[in-house]
């Protein structure tokens, strides 16, 4: 906050104290340390301001079915315009083994942080429609660069109409929701595994469990054990309101029945009650 006072910004923002933290001096340098155990491991710097040994994991997420269809696990201290690349290629790859018929990804949703001239082009260049966050970078000086200034603007121009903002909605929705899954509900923010390829094995056991309760709840209308749990319940009380009424019905007409049968000489059935057991539940709900 101060080097963003001491620069002119009186009340700077998230992003202003980002930009001028990278040109912050006496920062560690992953050039100048390594860790000796893990060399993936990158110095990097946290959403929360926090500074961590990290990795980067990033998923790439079909936005019709909100399956996960590409995982990487990539150096933390590199930006997202450099890793989107190769988990493109990741998520291409796995669609075509899957769909070999299809024509492949043609649209890419992202946020600002995947926004750059150069990720643009590249993606135009592949036919790729871009529909990214555009970042607050003031007047732009697009002398000799008309090239990046029309991938620029054909960008803009598609996620300020209709078409644009209900993707990044449902991008808001289908994508965060795999990493709530995997990094908060899954508590994976925190591994203890070395290596990216140790921990991309991890990620891609969550990711498959993901996929797999969305098929199981396209299919049988559950998709974990809880709610199979809930569904269960149901069905043993539909069943007990199908037969409490027989019940009622029995003990009504029980004392005709005595009362015709008082004269003769005829076995009396036994009450008959139907007892179910309690579903008990662990700590855990399942």
């Amino acid at each position: 906050t101060k080097l963003a006072q001491a620069s002119g910004i009186e009340t700077p923002t998230r992003e202003d104290l980002a930009r001028i933290d990278r040109k912050r001096k006496n920062k560690g340098s992953n050039d100048d340390w390594t860790h000796p155990h893990d060399p993936d491991a990158k110095i990097t710097k946290m959403k929360d301001g926090r500074t961590h040994l990290a990795h980067k994991a990033e998923h790439a997420v079909d936005l019709e079915t909100g399956a996960v269809v590409g995982v990487t696990i990539q150096d933390a201290d590199q930006g997202d315009t450099t890793t989107s690349i190769e988990t493109l290629i990741e998520a291409a790859e796995q669609v075509e083994a899957v769909v070999p018929e299809s024509e492949g990804p043609k649209e890419l949703v992202a946020d600002k942080g995947y926004h750059s001239n150069q990720a643009l082009v590249a993606l135009e260049a592949v036919g790729l429609r871009s529909y990214i966050a555009e970042p607050d970078r003031g007047r732009r000086n697009w002398q000799d660069n008309a090239e990046a200034r029309d991938a620029v603007y054909r960008n803009r121009r598609r996620i300020r109409g209709a078409r644009g903002k209900r993707l990044m909605r449902k991008r808001g929705e289908l994508l965060e929701r795999p990493f709530a899954h995997l990094y908060q509900t899954g508590a994976m923010r925190r591994v203890y595994l070395r290596g990216h390829e140790n921990i991309l094995k991890r990620v891609l056991v969550h990711a498959g469990a993901l996929n797999l309760g969305l098929l199981m709840r396209t299919l049988f209308g559950v998709g974990t054990p809880r709610a199979l749990q809930g569904r269960v319940a149901a069905f043993l009380l539909a069943l007990w309101s199908l037969v409490q009424p027989s019940e009622m019905l029995w003990a009504r007409l029980r004392p005709l029945y005595r009362q015709a049968t008082s004269n003769l000489d005829l076995p009396i059935p036994q009450e008959r009650r139907i007892r179910f057991a309690l579903m008990r539940t662990f700590a855990t709900g399942c």
